[in-house]
């Protein structure tokens, strides 16, 4: 299995899927998925539940070998933030392997608008991503890394 397959099967297992996430004793979150040889780990840390942060890592045969960090935050009170992470795990759910950091470019359901917009390939990238709700941003994330 490629790198890039493992790591779009990966992120639609875990926080996409909707599946819950291990609590931690230190206050994080963790979702794991393991496929052959390769181990993923996303584990991250929000509070209200805003901000949030954290990273995922990828494993082959116990080595890292690739690591994205990213930062987000709720921008408006105006919406329950449980309806803006439900549309997020939709958009995170369309990940793919021509952009295999977060969800797609555009995706438009509703009231909802996601927009991504990232620079850079598998090996060293970052990126931007934000929801509007009726036309008005409600959250934003930011991300990056590569193969480590």
């Amino acid at each position: 299995m490629e790198l890039i397959n493992f790591i779009v099967k990966a992120k639609k297992q875990t926080y996409a899927s909707g599946n819950p996430a291990t609590k931690l004793e230190d206050g994080f979150e963790e979702f794991v998925y393991e496929d052959g040889a390769y181990r993923y780990r996303d584990r991250y840390h929000a509070r209200d539940p805003r901000p949030f942060g954290g990273e995922e890592i990828v494993w082959h045969n116990g080595k890292a070998i690739w690591i994205m960090n990213y930062y987000g935050y709720m921008l408006s009170d105006k919406i329950d933030s449980k309806r803006v992470y439900e549309f997020l795990r939709r958009a995170m759910s369309l990940v793919d392997e021509q952009r295999p950091f977060r969800g797609p470019s555009h995706l438009k359901e509703g009231d909802f608008e996601y927009i991504n917009e990232s620079e850079g390939n598998l090996d060293n990238f970052k990126g931007a991503e934000r929801i509007m709700f009726k036309g008005e941003d409600v959250y934003k994330l930011e991300y990056h890394g590569g193969r480590i």
